[in-house]
């Protein structure tokens, strides 16, 4: 007997839910023959691509992981004391294996249906209160991007709050300790807002200058020095100035914090807090400051608010400043923070308590002093006086230095190379005696002597610490009892893990989030990612230690460029944000390149994402809203109209592709046009690339510009609202202005200042994009494509009858999502939260609520739903389109139902009295399979403006609890 053989490993059909008999299923159920027809009925002719992508044939998980460890062999592992805001550091076992590498947490949605996310929410808090703590500040944010772009949203923050004297100030002063990657970020982010920096020594900047509106300072400095701010603060404020502090997290254990200071705000990195180094990222990046700013403060704010029943319960707090909201008038852009890597550092701070928070930051020190000791002992000298854990040495000449350096790296130690006779070393938590003693073996060897200079095999039981008494840190923090109970590893596992079974994630259900795109994150994907080769470089390692990451990023990049058409990519753009702004700021820079830097004129769709006109602000733009019609698509009479009566001024269009209301609307490449006809660019938001990658392309549409979503289209998880990752293509003649950076070489020839901290911004999960496409290759990423739109499209043809779908092409499809519209519902009282919320109780997290129309659903299925996750899906919602017409027909009371009522705990439908008009059962086993599968919200409906009304952003304190928190314990 005769087999057809095949692969049995071919990672589509893994990727791609639907097998071959549920997709002729669907297709019948549409109402077409074969997918390629849907795709014809459904996608412009005039954009399809003429040929395949040429990408590399596809290959197997098993023959990728192969090849790829090859790959990742070509990077060097060495012990890097470089610092300048990046430290080697140790996570917990038990953190890594039950939070980084578990699908649970790293799968989940940003926690705007709070409902259904109180693990992440406080685990966040947890990570504010640590901050705020360490700080010495009265409120902080659930993380930022990085420690650069934290800054720069200092400095703006501080600008848009300039009062008195200063009101009219232009200019930022800036310590020129401030890390190098910092200031480099600040200079982009001036720029458009013309700001003028102002770039000196701390100790003789002349404050009383009124031109001065704000400054920051680096604690410690950039090469390790320990600076008491106070008398600069207080002088500062004397003259009306805020200021903003950058602060070693590590450090803030021993050293006074700046809130002690009187700082304004306090940035940073978190990074030391058990992340991994990752070539750069992705770190949290941490933003802490005074109450007053409490209603400008970029980026999330996790806060304390009641359920319906009392019960206290977390959200998203003061959501009406974000950019979603404020549009054009934000002061930030900031739509993705770093939630799982906020996590860890919170969860790592949770685990150690503050002993062992400050066992581990006195051990760091100590270490520091007895290299200093051993360094003195061979005849070099340390510059810094005052230090925590870097190390200014002085050699005698540029040879000695060279010298140094190469015996260094021979022995597999990276340093600091400040200037041709200064060496920088950083102390980190991975360093111990034996380290140190391997640095002075290299000093050692050059400098002719004997290395047995350090003759300890231990470090002393007491650490003398020998800064200022003011510098020394007398405060308590971190009393809560979550940070002092959690220290065992039993503990800390119950802990996680009571968290993560609070939340819904990808693991229990289908999160069909228009314009989201929650995709499956394939572990096959995510494992290179803890690899040592990818996690444990420091991004400014020297270029031949880093060749790995080389053929990553010139093999991924050369990759989306044949995906998007366009001629080059920058990886830098640590979020979709961070790329609308990159992007942005490429146009400004080719516009002025021209002489036209008049051109100041973003024209952007009323129905697009809150960061569109967001970022254009940002970006020194002035923004014109450009009408939709009735259909959703843009109004092109009225764009035409703009565009030549701006035409002087026309900067660029911002237009999102297929369109927010998920059409693929047959007018763009005139849209395109009319931009390129009147002077302009065209920027295109790429939140909707997966239904465009294999079918048609961002160059090919006519766009110049366009952000790339890794954590969308190419796989990379949301992790709870972060990371993210936005690269930016660009055609030929803006290829030149891809963003730069101040210590490596990235970008074009005349490329603009950095938009991240790190070089390609974060490095450490860009290998799972590269997985994605390695493993799917061209045609299975084409297929990718149509089967998202498949899926969506059977959805829509399930419950058009059931639901109005606002949007739809000329031949009546969707792209890959549609709208619901619930708007008529109103008229029974039930609101589109009512249906948010009820989905809950069937164990679904809901679809994207009021966007991009309010009182809508926009769904998302993606092409990994399989075809019996879709019909439960359709169920569900077929199940509460029955229970919304029960309140319509009188059946249901208008206030006192099932949706209203929403979501049901288990404490809710466990009272002894139950006296609500609808069954228990009803209320939470609506449907058969929730016996089997249930999913408890373990809050009830919470209220958001009680939650604003009486702000509270940290774990409550609690009485009686004092293990010696203040005490300088021994170190041994």
């Amino acid at each position: 007997m005769i087999f057809k053989t095949k692969p049995a490993d071919v990672f589509k059909e893994r990727h791609n839910g639907p097998d071959k008999e549920q997709m002729q299923d669907m297709l019948r159920t549409i109402g077409v023959e074969t997918l390629d027809q849907l795709i014809e009925e459904t996608v412009p002719a005039a954009i399809r691509l003429k040929k395949p992508l040429n990408l590399p044939a596809a290959l197997s998980e098993k023959d990728f992981l192969n090849k790829f460890s090859q790959i990742a062999k070509q990077n060097k592992v060495y012990k890097s004391y470089i610092g300048l805001g990046y430290n080697d550091t140790i996570m917990p076992p038990v953190i890594l294996r039950n939070i980084m590498e578990n699908p649970g947490w790293y799968t989940a949605y940003t926690p705007y249906q709070a409902e259904i996310a109180q693990g992440r929410l406080e685990a966040l808090i947890n990570y504010q209160t640590m901050v705020m703590d360490l700080t010495g500040m009265e409120i902080a944010n659930a993380s930022l991007l990085d420690e650069g772009t934290a800054a720069a949203e200092a400095m703006a923050m501080f600008f848009s709050q300039r009062k008195g004297t200063r009101k009219n100030a232009t200019r930022f002063f800036v310590s020129n300790q401030v890390l190098p990657q910092t200031i480099d970020i600040l200079l982009t982010r001036a720029t458009p807002l013309d700001i003028e920096l102002v770039i000196g020594d701390h100790r003789e900047a002349n404050l009383q200058d009124e031109t001065l509106f704000g400054a920051i300072v680096q604690y410690p400095a950039a090469d390790g020095a320990i600076f008491d701010y106070t008398d600069f603060i207080s002088k500062a404020h004397e003259q009306g100035m805020m200021v903003a502090v950058a602060a070693d997290i590590l450090s803030l254990t021993l050293l006074t914090p700046p809130g002690e200071m009187g700082a304004d705000a306090v940035v940073g990195t978190t990074q030391r807090f058990g992340v991994p180094m990752g070539f750069g990222g992705p770190h949290a990046g941490y933003f802490a400051t005074r109450d007053a700013f409490k209603r400008v403060i970029p980026g999330r704010i996790i806060g304390v608010s009641v359920d319906a029943a009392g019960n206290k319960a977390y959200r998203m707090a003061l959501q009406t400043r974000e950019q979603h909201i404020r549009r054009e008038k934000a002061t930030s852009n900031i739509c993705t923070a770093q939630v799982l890597l906020a996590v860890i550092a919170g969860m790592y701070a949770v685990y150690h308590g503050p002993r062992r928070l400050k066992y581990i930051g006195l051990n760091t020190h100590a270490l520091a002093q007895q290299l200093e000791n051993g360094l003195k002992a061979l005849g070099f000298a340390q510059q810094n006086e005052q230090y925590f854990d870097t190390l200014k040495v002085v050699v005698e000449s540029a040879d000695m230095q060279q010298a140094i350096r190469k015996e260094a790296e021979a022995a597999g130690i990276n340093f600091r190379y400040f200037d041709s006779t200064n060496i920088g070393i950083s102390i980190n938590q991975n360093t111990d005696l034996q380290d140190v003693k391997a640095i002075l073996a290299v000093f050692a060897k050059v400098a002719g002597k004997s290395a047995d200079v350090l003759n300890i095999d231990t470090l002393p039981e007491d650490t003398d610490v020998t800064w200022a008494d003011s510098l020394i840190r007398k405060s308590a923090y971190m009393e809560q009892e979550v940070f002092n109970r959690h220290h065992s590893e039993h503990e800390i596992l119950r802990y996680m893990k009571h968290l993560e079974n609070k939340d819904i994630s990808l693991v229990h259900s289908m999160i069909s989030l228009g314009s989201c795109t929650m995709k499956l994150n394939a572990t096959a994907e995510m494992i290179p990612v803890t690899w040592p080769e990818i996690g444990q470089l420091h991004p400014f390692a020297p270029a031949d230690q880093t060749q790995g990451y080389k053929q990553i990023f010139t093999d991924l990049e050369a990759w989306l460029c044949e995906i998007t058409g366009f001629d080059g990519v920058s990886l830098q753009p640590n979020s979709g944000a961070q790329g609308e702004y990159a992007g942005l700021m490429v146009i400004r820079a080719y516009h002025e390149s021209r002489g036209e830097g008049h051109r100041n004129i973003s024209l952007i769709p009323s129905s697009a994402h809150g960061t569109n006109p967001a970022s254009a602000v940002m970006a020194g733009m002035k923004v014109v809203i450009v009408k939709c019609d009735e259909k959703g698509n843009i109004d092109v009479a009225d764009l035409r109209a703009k565009a030549e009566q701006y035409k002087n001024e026309l900067s660029c269009l911002m237009v999102t592709y297929p369109s927010t209301h998920g059409v693929y609307e047959e007018s763009i490449i005139e849209i395109c046009q009319i931009i390129h006809d009147n002077g302009g660019r065209v920027y295109m938001d790429g939140a909707n690339m997966n239904a465009q990658v294999g079918l048609t392309s961002p160059a090919t549409i006519g766009a110049d510009v366009c952000h790339l979503n890794l954590h969308k289209t190419f796989c990379i998880p949301h992790g709870g609202g972060g990371p993210g990752v936005g690269p930016i293509g660009v055609v030929a003649d803006l290829v030149p202005f891809l963003p730069g950076h101040a210590v490596v070489k990235t970008g074009g020839d005349t490329a603009i200042h950095a938009v991240s901290a790190a070089p390609w911004g974060s490095a450490s999960i860009l290998p799972i994009s590269y997985a994605y496409i390695a493993m799917m290759g061209g045609e299975g990423l084409t297929e990718a494509t149509k089967v998202a739109i498949l899926n969506a499209n059977y959805i829509k043809a399930r419950l058009e009858k059931h639901y109005p779908v606002l949007y739809v092409g000329k031949n009546g499809r969707c792209a890959h999502e549609m709208i619901l519209d619930c708007r008529e519902f109103k008229k029974a009282g039930v609101e589109v939260e009512d249906i948010a919320k009820r989905l809950m109780d069937y164990g679904f997290h809901a679809p994207t609520v009021s966007f991009p129309v309010a009182g809508t659903l926009m769904v998302e299925p993606t092409e990994s739903e399989a075809q019996e996750e879709l019909d439960r899906f359709c169920d569900v919602m077929i199940s509460i389109r029955e229970e919304i017409r029960e309140v319509e027909e009188g059946k249901a009371d208008q206030k006192n139902n099932v949706l209203k009522n929403a979501p049901h705990t288990a404490r809710v439908v466990m009272v002894e009295n139950w006296d609500r008009p609808y069954s228990r059962e009803k209320a939470v086993f609506p449907m058969p399979y929730l016996r089997d599968s249930k999913v408890w919200p373990t809050v009830s409906r919470i209220d958001s403006a009680y939650g604003d009304r009486n702000l509270v952003c940290s774990c409550a304190p609690i009485e009686a609890y004092n293990e010696n928190n203040n005490e300088m314990v021994a170190v041994g």
